[in-house]
């Protein structure tokens, strides 16, 4: 295993963040404050608690999730998109660096950068709401194991997008709705049976809730269950990463 090249590979990815820093922390945690504000206290002055959780605090683990996956999957997707845009990643196919060390590299910055903005916005949270975390390991594993996950995503995604357009597609388009759309500000439990079924193929909805019985001991699904997909996800992104480099798909033409 290379060390020195995830070094330089992570640390030049973590160094890009210091230099757009107002895009990338100050403008997350500042719209995140906004859903507080508004949702948090006007909004949750006029809703009752949510199984026994005050509306703000309710929506605390959704609001995290809905920062998390969007800043993973937008720097996992920018990290490996660029290179391939200005023609360096050519530089660093030819180099004495494993494919596995590349990844490492690069998701390992992804995540990292999603779970330090993920930190601030709980800690922004703490100034709105009192929240107090039942499951704290549980909390770890779900917001380490859906950074790394969504990290990954978003390298895929990197890789398959020929264009901005594309490379702005999902992460705009497709997690957002998946997220508000998953029980982020509210329970299921609370929609007509219809759309309860439906909401169960919504796979964030098994982040989200998991994430959230770690705080509160609520969710609307089993949290092993949610576990297991997060897992599952995780091995399927594991398995199209593998088939890329096997095949060069969109890296070496």
């Amino acid at each position: 295993m290379n060390i020195e090249a995830i070094k330089s590979i992570y640390f030049f990815e973590m160094a890009r963040t210091r230099r757009t820093l107002l895009q990338s922390v100050v403008s997350p945690v500042i719209s995140t404050s906004l859903y507080f504000i508004v949702f948090g206290a006007a909004i949750g002055a006029r809703i009752q608690e949510i199984n026994g959780v005050s509306y703000g605090a309710f929506i605390t683990p959704g609001l995290i999730m809905l920062t998390l996956l969007t800043q993973c999957i937008g720097n996992g997707s920018f990290g490996i998109y660029f290179p391939k845009f200005t023609g360096t990643i050519y530089e660093v196919l030819s180099s004495p660096v494993s494919m596995i060390e590349i990844v490492l590299g690069y998701v390992g910055a992804a995540a990292t950068k999603g779970l330090m903005i993920g930190t601030i916005i709980l800690l922004t949270a703490s100034l709105f709401v009192d929240l107090s975390i039942a499951h704290p390991l549980a909390m770890i594993f779900f917001f380490v194991l859906t950074a790394v996950s969504f990290s990954l995503f978003g390298f895929i995604i990197g890789i398959w997008a020929k264009d901005f357009e594309q490379l702005n597609l999902i992460p705009m388009l497709v997690i957002p709705p998946l997220v508000f759309l998953g029980g982020s500000f509210y329970s299921i439990d609370m929609l007509p049976p219809f759309w309860q079924a439906v909401s169960h193929f919504n796979p964030v909805l098994y982040l989200i809730s998991g994430f959230r019985w770690s705080f509160f001991e609520v969710s609307d699904v089993n949290p092993v269950v949610s576990g297991v997909i997060i897992l599952a996800f995780l091995s399927i992104c594991l398995s199209v990463l593998a088939w890329i480099f096997r095949t060069g798909y969109r890296l070496r033409n």
